[in-house]
């Protein structure tokens, strides 16, 4: 059965070894060593660490089965968001959180914890159990990248699952919003800022012009945009000669992507012509948007699971991305269930432990 305590044993056992955004190798290692301790698993490292720009790369593991049954992939990722040095959990009030600034680090340990530990009571009691991949990717936190590189071709499954979601394991978000990355680069003229402004053109105030005419934030109900950087760096004696302007579109229609994606460049460009400025713009595909109906016989394999272990299923909409994005876009069928995470991404992270429990439950199930 689910043990409780050595669940959250070895989760807070796996959030003290640091495994930020492409530095997973320490913390590959670790799960490595654990996988290698269950009967008739095997493992393999999967690639992608080099073109990932990781110093760690993929875990893939196979299980076969004791018992005809669909197989099933279970995924989480390796990584963690920054700051994710030196974590210091501690338990309060049902809650893992950490101390000294950091993030936890549930984000996504408390997802591998889980399908380890379901893994492990499956095969402690002895039970017929379907096929069962694992795979725990790398750099997910900065695109995506472990799941882009690894080779989905090799996968017996047909439902991929990452236990990659804040709350109950019942919370499943089927709908999920794709990305794209703007980047742009102003280039003003310089000119002495004291004595010739009027010769220059401030590439600060193009890209403030720009901005101002830009809908950010919460677009509409399946759309958001976000600035996550602009920069402009030089004395104050000298018109801002350049700037740098990053931007995020998501949503959840691939119409609306487009669009909000183009009319963000647009105001970039009618800015910078308006102003005598220089225009230089890529815009990126991150990943891509995905509806999965509510009475796939996938989700319904996982709200059954769900039922079978006393959790109640609830199919949501989501504004995030993660691997299950580019597993859908390769012919899968993909979303998350939640692991107990809270406050994912801030120093404020926490985990329930009861949620984190029952997610363990939920997956010894879909095993079964």
């Amino acid at each position: 059965m689910i043990d409780p305590q050595r669940m959250l044993q070895k989760f807070m056992d796996y959030v003290r070894v640091d495994s930020e955004s492409g530095n997973e190798r320490a913390f590959a290692e670790v799960l490595l060593k654990d996988l290698g301790a269950f009967a008739g698993l095997s493992v393999e490292w999967a690639g992608g660490g080099e073109a990932a720009g990781s110093d760690a790369g993929n875990l893939y593991a196979y299980l076969p089965g004791t018992m005809q049954g669909e197989p099933i992939l279970l995924c989480a990722h390796m990584d963690t968001v920054v700051p994710g040095r030196g974590i210091d959990p501690y338990v309060e009030d049902g809650f893992v959180k950490s101390r000294d600034g950091t993030i936890l680090g549930g984000d996504d340990k408390a997802g591998i914890t889980a399908i380890l530990e379901a893994l492990r009571a499956v095969l402690e009691e002895g039970l017929p159990h379907r096929p069962v991949e694992l795979l725990f990717t790398v750099k997910e936190e900065v695109g995506l990248m472990g799941a882009k590189t690894f080779d989905i071709s090799r996968v017996k499954s047909r439902l991929a699952l990452s236990v990659d979601y804040v709350g109950s394991p019942g919370v499943m978000p089927i709908r999920g919003p794709g990305m794209m990355e703007i980047r742009a680069k102003i280039h003003g003229v310089p000119a002495h800022a004291g004595i010739a402004p009027e010769a220059g053109v401030s590439a600060i105030m193009v890209g403030a012009a720009a901005v101002s005419r830009m809908k950010l934030l919460r677009v509409d109900e399946e759309t958001t945009a976000n600035i996550g950087t602009f920069r402009a760096v030089g004395p104050t004696n000298i018109v801002s000669p350049e700037a740098e302007i990053v931007i995020e579109v998501r949503s959840r229609s691939k119409v609306k992507l487009a669009g909000h994606t183009n009319e963000l460049v647009q105001a970039l460009q009618s800015a910078a012509d308006e102003y005598g400025a220089r225009l230089e713009c890529t815009v990126r595909e991150g990943y891509v948007p995905y509806d999965i109906p509510g009475d796939d016989p996938q989700v319904v394999r996982v709200a059954e699971a769900c039922r079978r272990a006393g959790v109640t299923p609830e199919f949501v909409s989501c504004g995030g991305g993660s691997d299950s994005n580019v597993f859908n876009a390769q012919g899968l069928v993909s979303f998350n269930i939640g692991s107990g995470m809270k406050d994912v991404h801030t120093t404020d992270e926490s985990l329930s432990i009861a949620e984190f429990v029952s997610a363990a439950r939920v997956l010894r199930e879909l095993i079964l």
